[in-house]
């Protein structure tokens, strides 16, 4: 018979598993729809409290929830390699230079163009998840230490998912930085109550533009949803478009194809870089993450020179091995002849003479 003392302990040491669970959870959820809307409401995007892709689309298909959260619950291993993921040493150089790209993993990039730096979607956090304890963890370390960055000229962010808006790294850089953050329509909410200052918070819709530092950041569209509670689709998402004097990045965030990319392309392109996710897909969510045919694709439509690949190798999201992604991106581009780079996690690549590639990913598991 159990003790009624080994009872009390069970379930004290479970009620403090669940209040570690949920240490630091409601700041982590961000800004209120309250809060958002003053900001959200003015976007034609806009409509019925929500944003909307200009596309259909679906997160999920209706009445999946259930049996989707029973499957990453009982997926086991599927996803996560057998052996570490190898790491490079992160070059920084004193002064940034004409063009590269810096992966330190999932969709956070460290962008040198015409001398200046930008950061995308910053995560230095062990999980992507409201709680410390619960949550998609790391398959590999951050390759540099947040301190150890160098200065960023501007920060931009694609949309307020947590594996791309971090509220650790965001309070870190904004309290030990003077960088500008830029936002797509309703995230500036978020960094708000996180206490950013209102006036290093740059909030866009798509096809509006701001300057930093000489750099024009075009906040552009992308096919996705947001939210980080209950409410879905309160802040905009976007792809982004870094244009210097001479050189231009596309950053397509996190994003399923839409044709609408041959548009961006037009518009905007062409691109010396690009850098597109190929990871976390599924038949079960097709409009809204992009498989690694799909981003060759978009490579083109827009114009790119280099395709970089990104958004995939660090957090397990999905059900596909984990490197499938690159397998399947590697047999598409060499089909469509696209010029492409995979580095490793914290590899510096020169956009200009990217170097000879090595497959890192290969006998991992």
């Amino acid at each position: 018979m159990i003790g009624r003392g080994v009872v009390v302990a069970a379930v004290a040491a479970g009620a403090g598993w669940v209040a570690r669970a949920a240490w630091g959870t409601v700041p982590a959820l961000g800004a209120s729809r309250a809060a958002i809307k003053p900001y959200a409401a003015a976007s034609p995007r806009y409509r019925d409290n929500r944003f909307h892709n200009s596309d259909p689309s679906s997160s999920l298909p209706s009445g999946s929830q259930s049996g989707l959260a029973k499957a990453f619950l009982t997926r086991g291993a599927v996803g996560r390699p057998r052996r570490s993921v190898p790491l490079a040493t992160p070059l920084a150089p004193t002064a940034a230079g004409e063009l590269a790209v810096t992966w330190l993993g999932h969709a956070s990039v460290l962008i040198e163009i015409d001398g200046r730096r930008v950061l995308t979607d910053p995560v230095w956090s062990e999980r992507v998840s409201p709680s410390a304890v619960v949550g998609p963890a790391r398959m590999h370390p951050m390759p540099m230490a947040l301190e150890d960055l160098p200065a960023v000229d501007a920060v931009v962010i694609s949309h307020d998912h947590y594996d791309h808006l971090d509220q650790s790294t965001i309070t870190t850089l904004a309290r030990t930085r003077d960088t500008v953050f830029v936002v797509p329509i309703g995230v500036g909410a978020h960094l708000r109550r996180w206490n950013v200052p209102d006036d290093r918070i740059v909030e866009l819709d798509w096809d509006e533009s701001t300057e930093v530092a000489g750099l024009t950041l075009t906040c552009t569209e992308a096919r996705h949803f947001s939210g980080r509670g209950l409410a879905r689709d309160t802040t905009l998402w976007s792809s982004w478009v870094i244009a210097g004097a001479r050189r231009k990045v596309f950053f397509g965030g996190d994003s399923g194809y839409t044709p609408r990319f041959a548009d961006l392309g037009r518009r905007y392109g062409p691109f010396d870089v690009t850098l597109l996710p190929i990871g976390a897909y599924d038949e079960r969510w097709p409009d809204i993450h992009m498989n690694p045919e799909e981003a060759v694709r978009t490579h083109l439509d827009v114009g790119g020179a280099l395709l970089i690949p990104i958004h995939w190798a660090t957090f397990n999201l999905a059900f596909h091995p984990w490197d499938e992604p690159i397998t399947r991106l590697l047999d598409a581009a060499a089909a469509a002849d696209v010029t492409m780079s995979v580095p490793m996690v914290g590899q510096r690549i020169d956009g200009l003479r990217p170097p000879e590639q090595k497959s890192w990913w290969k006998d991992l598991g």
